[in-house]
């Protein structure tokens, strides 16, 4: 906190209670196996994190206007990893008429308090080096787990600012911390990602942008539903659906690769058992949650991975319908545009369940209630 401190010359935190969340995180990584390029990272993207809390409350002093910006009737995506979250949300964003957090302004959300919102950012061509020397440095992570400047990204790292997160555990041995963020009240973190929604909605007024729905997505909201309806009331939620065999797999391939970059052993078994247990808790609590939704059919659109890319127009048209937007030509072109232009990423590396010391028969049957209740979704894939 001090380093951040020096390093930005303020010391207004604002409000809301980090240090505890931030002491208990603290602790897990002082007593994990972490070599010294794990601990350079870690430690950096901490420090990072105090820097743009202290630098974005130093905006809203400036400027408490920040503080009436309405986040109005988001749209928010949620699945697993690999269900096809990150299309839907992109796709959505191609629309004008949405706004989202794009890469760029994610990874920086506060800009230098001498910026003056007049010509390009300067923050895009520093997250656009962030992007290439990714590319160069972590080739393996990027293939996974691709992040850009210019592309809609999910707001994970708001909430990871918090410190109240699950992504600390995704790149280290973390059980005392995974254990007690179970017991907490992510309410401070969600508390923190509305602030900073109105703050990155007040920049982009400043830039002129007109867009006033927010597109919002992330997998991490699946065992928050209550909390994220506590803060957007009026949100509608696309929960995007795939073989839990698919995106097991995947979500600990991930996981592996990131304790990779910060230790020199990794028990991928022990990464994949984890992995197994926090998703299914996640998909428990979000199937909970909606159960206590009297309105559930009015707020939620259940859409299966395969249909979405078999048909993404026809399922993003779905969302529209249920919305009571209309889907304009202007829209579906600049859709119809991305899909033909967007990034076309490297292959990833190969890996299976068995990779993880998992039996597709163990993912099948933590996944038994999830893969009947969506059956209609995943289709003929689910094997409960």
């Amino acid at each position: 906190m001090a380093d951040a401190q020096r390093k930005e010359a303020l010391t207004d935190w604002g409000p809301g209670e980090f240090e505890g969340p931030l002491r208990v995180l603290l602790a897990g990584y002082a007593s994990a196996d972490l070599n010294a390029i794990g601990v350079h990272i870690l430690r950096s993207g901490i420090v990072h994190s105090l820097r743009m809390r202290l630098r974005a409350q130093e905006w809203i002093r400036r400027h408490p206007e920040i503080l009436d910006e309405r986040v109005a009737a988001p749209i928010v995506v949620v699945g697993m990893m690999r269900s096809g979250t990150t299309l839907l949300q992109r796709l959505l964003a191609a629309d004008p008429r949405f706004v989202c957090a794009y890469g760029w302004e994610v990874v920086e959300v506060a800009p230098r308090l001498d910026y003056q919102f007049s010509g390009v950012d300067p923050r895009i061509a520093i997250s656009e080096a962030r992007e290439a020397k990714s590319r160069e440095l972590a080739p393996e992570l990027f293939s996974i787990h691709p992040m850009y400047a210019r592309e809609a990204e999910e707001e994970i790292v708001f909430l990871a600012d918090a410190f109240l997160s699950h992504v600390p555990e995704s790149g280290a041995h973390l059980p005392h911390y995974r254990s007690w963020l179970d017991e907490q009240d992510f309410s401070p973190a969600y508390d923190y990602l509305h602030r900073m929604l109105q703050f990155v909605q007040w920049q982009k007024r400043r830039r002129g942008l007109d867009g006033q729905r927010w597109v919002l997505k992330s997998p991490a909201h699946l065992g928050y539903l209550e909390q994220l309806r506590a803060h957007f009331p009026d949100l509608h939620l696309v929960h995007m659906h795939r073989d839990p065999r698919a995106t097991i797999a995947s979500g600990a391939s991930l996981n592996a690769t990131l304790h990779a970059m910060h230790a020199d052993a990794v028990d991928v078994h022990r990464v994949g058992a984890q992995w197994l247990q926090r998703m299914g808790w996640t998909n428990d609590r979000a199937m909970a949650t909606r159960d206590g939704w009297s309105d559930d059919r009015d707020r939620v659109t259940d859409i299966g991975f395969d249909e979405a890319v078999a048909d993404p127009i026809g399922q993003v048209a779905r969302i529209y319908d249920a919305v009571g937007l209309p889907l304009t030509a202007e829209a579906a072109d600049a859709m119809r545009r991305w899909l033909k232009e967007r990034p076309r990423e490297a292959a990833r590396p190969a890996y299976g369940l068995e990779t993880y010391g998992l039996r597709p028969e163990r993912v099948d049957e933590r996944f038994t209630l999830y893969n009947k209740r969506f059956r209609q979704y995943i289709g003929g894939t689910a094997h409960a």
